[in-house]
């Protein structure tokens, strides 16, 4: 369990410095990627909670990451879509080489 909090730790250090995101970010900007998406469902494909999902939501919007709008259908409903700011930061992460340490490595591997 150690190995796997510090492994963790580290993962997220690098993404913090590299990119200015946590995992969580990081993942949400994954699961978005060019569509428009509701919270609940960036919630269910991320993994995470409503009220986590939303405080993550938050924070790539003051980032400038993501823009939120309102549904067409149902003007309550708000949907994200990542900016041009978004696009170029998952573009630059799925394409630079991220040091995954080597006991979540696995994890990673398709």
């Amino acid at each position: 369990m150690r190995e796997l909090i510090k492994s963790m730790a580290e993962l997220e250090a690098q993404l913090l410095s590299r990119y200015g995101v946590t995992p969580n970010e990081a993942m949400t900007l994954c699961c978005l990627g060019s569509d428009t998406l509701t919270a609940s469902c960036i919630s269910e494909n991320v993994g995470l909670s409503p009220s986590n999902t939303s405080k993550v939501l938050s924070s790539i919007e003051k980032k400038g990451l993501a823009i939120r709008s309102m549904g067409d259908i149902d003007r309550r409903q708000m949907r994200f879509t990542l900016t041009s700011k978004g696009q170029q930061l998952l573009h630059d992460m799925k394409n630079e080489e991220i040091d995954i340490p080597e006991f979540i490595r696995p994890l990673f591997l398709q």
